[in-house]
């Protein structure tokens, strides 16, 4: 046989039934530095944040998603800075 080093090397990858290649990793980006988050990052989290009627309800189905970097976390900033891109993003839909 061709053994291990002849052998030819395949990517592992997920396709659909036409045969397509759907790999659906992207990343993502943190939403305080705007810094890219590694794969490797596992101290990194991704927070929605509900929408709320007029009535402090969620029955509007929308939300926000922020993402925070493991660094942002690791500093203790991730409490403020959520804070404070919520109260941006508040203000841009009229909450």
């Amino acid at each position: 046989g061709r053994g291990a080093r002849g052998a030819r090397r395949r990517r592992a990858a997920m396709l659909n039934d036409a045969g397509e290649n759907v790999d659906l990793y992207i990343p993502r980006k943190c939403s305080w530095t705007g810094k890219i988050i590694s794969c490797s990052d596992h101290s990194s989290v991704q927070v929605n944040v509900a929408h709320l009627d007029e009535n402090g309800v969620y029955s509007t189905g929308q939300y926000s998603t922020f993402a925070l970097a493991g660094d942002v976390r690791s500093q203790g900033t991730s409490d403020s800075a959520l804070d404070l891109l919520w109260q941006k993003k508040k203000a841009e839909i009229g909450q």
